[in-house]
């Protein structure tokens, strides 16, 4: 029962889903689907590569994810298959594996598939699911497409260290208004050396790490290490992104002093 996962920024309204879902069972009968997200701000690359890569390590090995982003085919953005960490992967090398992974992937092709219909603005419905189908089915990877070297990249901020501070930025915003920043633990642990430390966003200071939302007063602000790792800024059970001011892209720093 091959294991199928789907993430877009295509919504539930339209039958865009209905029928990659439709298509998917017609050819792969067996497939176990599973929606990653649908709520991808649309073209929002940074956005769709943090859910993924914070989300499919935890499937099984052989899991096949198609990414319905920004999908179009062009010289720049061809479509290709890929295969990371025992995982294989369908969509627009348009740089977003760039931003999913840490590494080339193991095996990368462009994919050299008849489509299933003569239009060609629906690529996850009548390529990608194709694609799909074809790896389900023990095709390797190689029959699908020509070898390519590596992914397309697209820049992605990385926190500026010194002596004394990380400056870092705001990544992503979880549906609980969270602030998720791209300072990890680990590089705040090395940089720290056992020092005391402030954050510092927006005109605010905290100066203490929090282990859970509970340790604070509801609407009370607190910053601790999401579950992932990384520095998150956040209100109990309130919405810190807007109550903040705290948005994408905007400059969260850590200061250390003895």
């Amino acid at each position: 029962m091959p294991v199928i996962t789907l993430t877009t920024d295509w919504g539930t309204k339209d039958h865009y889903l209905a029928s990659v879902k439709g298509s998917i069972l017609k050819q792969i009968p067996d497939a176990r689907i599973v929606d990653i997200s649908h709520q991808i701000a649309p073209f929002n690359l940074k956005e769709a590569a943090y859910i993924i890569k914070n989300s499919y390590s935890f499937f099984p090995e052989g899991s096949i994810h198609i990414i319905g982003i920004n999908t179009e085919e062009s010289d720049k953005n061809p479509h290709v298959a890929l295969v990371k960490d025992s995982h294989y992967f369908i969509g627009s090398d348009n740089g977003i594996y760039s931003l999913i992974f840490d590494s080339e992937p193991d095996q990368i092709v462009e994919l050299d598939i008849t489509q299933d219909s003569d239009y060609y603005t629906f690529s996850t419905r009548d390529r990608f699911v194709k694609a799909a189908a074809l790896i389900s089915s023990g095709k390797k990877l190689e029959e699908l497409g020509p070898a390519r070297d590596k992914i397309s990249e697209q820049m992605l901020f990385k926190p500026v260290l010194s002596a004394d501070s990380i400056k870092g930025i705001v990544i992503y915003i979880d549906n609980y208004e969270n602030v998720i920043t791209n300072i990890t633990k680990d590089l705040f642990e090395k940089t720290r050396n056992g020092r005391k430390y402030r954050i510092v966003f927006r005109g605010e200071t905290i100066k203490t790490m929090k282990s859970s939302y509970s340790e604070v007063n509801v609407s009370d602000m607190l910053a601790l290490f999401a579950s992932n790792g990384h520095l998150q800024i956040a209100l109990n059970q309130a919405n810190a992104s807007s109550l903040l001011g705290l948005y994408m892209d905007d400059p969260v720093k850590i200061e250390f002093f003895d």
